[in-house]
């Protein structure tokens, strides 16, 4: 089968198709034939050794899984042979097949487009679970950074679901504000502009927002705490922008009744599994509906994946870069 591995760090040029044999399922494991594999920005980051943590050799880039079940591990007694299913942060994932670890896998309907469900693998859980970390209410001004990414255009979908009042989503440059607008934001705000502070305090006539979901960090995260309202909430959850020196928190900054929390994807399983299940079912409904829309940027035959990750480091990207098999 085919593999996508790097040898050494640097340009997405250092991505190589190889010849791999077929894995093998452990003990609570699935044999996976993918149908689509979503990339993600952090396998950039890792490839270029530009994550704030080790990126060991040889490389090869996890990512969000669609496919069928081909075969079941020792002692696994489902989903069956021939399940569809989308699995999260599969190790690997660039490749023919894939062997996931049960619990990281989700029924998809067969109705589903491919592409689309694998925003159900992960980006669509991780926008669910920020929502939730940052307690968003009805009535609640919450600025989305990174709106038209995979993740942020479904956060402001699903934050307009919950009823927010106000939602303002920021961009790295102005030809993604009708995209951002056209998926839930009522405002959008070019984060790259010096000023993107002012423009979000005049949209709020001065009040603030009441909860910031921060996936960039940079130079937008002190910004970002400075916008809160009393009572606001940050939500840090990436560091598209970081580098490989992530932000530091003064705790003057917070007395003004403002709170900074951490969130990841496996730390919001680990914590609220109840809840998490019930993300999961809910979204698979409004992904199957349509009232939750996954904009897919691009389809790449699996041999292209330098491409796709040059697609995402150019920062060009309106949703989900996904590599078909």
């Amino acid at each position: 089968m085919r593999l996508v591995s790097y040898h050494q760090h640097g340009g997405p040029d250092v991505l190589r198709v190889e010849e791999a044999p077929l894995p093998e399922p452990g003990p609570g494991q699935l044999l996976v034939r993918t149908e689509a594999i979503g990339v993600n920005f952090i396998e950039t980051q890792l490839r270029a050794d530009a994550a704030p943590f080790p990126s060991p050799l040889p490389g090869r880039p996890a990512g969000d899984v669609v496919g069928r079940v081909e075969a079941l591990g020792p002692g696994v007694d489902g989903p069956a042979v021939g399940t569809r299913i989308a699995a999260y942060g599969v190790p690997a994932a660039y490749a023919d097949h894939v062997t996931v670890d049960t619990t990281r896998a989700l029924e998809v309907p067969d109705g589903v487009d491919p592409a689309t469900a694998t925003a159900l693998a992960s980006t669509a859980q991780v926008a669910w679970s920020v929502l939730d970390v940052g307690r968003v209410a009805p009535g609640d001004t919450v600025l989305v950074h990174a709106a038209a990414g995979a993740i942020g255009h479904l956060v402001t979908q699903l934050a307009r679901l919950r009823g927010a009042g106000l939602v303002i989503g920021t961009v790295g440059s102005p030809d993604k504000a009708d995209f951002v607008l056209a998926h839930g934001a009522h405002h959008a705000v070019d984060y790259r502009r010096p000023d993107w502070g002012d423009r979000v305090r005049e949209i709020t006539e001065g009040r603030g927002v009441d909860v910031v979901l921060d996936s960039v960090e940079g130079a937008v995260f002190q910004e970002g705490i400075r916008l809160l309202k009393p009572l606001g909430r940050l939500v840090y959850y990436g560091f598209a922008d970081a580098g490989a020196k992530v932000a530091q928190v003064s705790m003057l900054d917070l007395l003004g009744l403002k709170s900074v929390v951490g969130t990841s994807f496996d730390a919001w399983n680990a914590a609220a599994p109840d809840r998490a299940a019930e993300a999961r079912r809910e979204l698979t409904r409004l992904v199957g509906t349509g009232e939750l829309k996954v904009a897919v940027h691009t389809r790449l035959p699996l041999d292209r994946a330098a491409e796709a990750h040059r697609v995402i480091e150019a920062r060009t990207q309106l949703g989900r870069v996904v590599l078909i098999p």
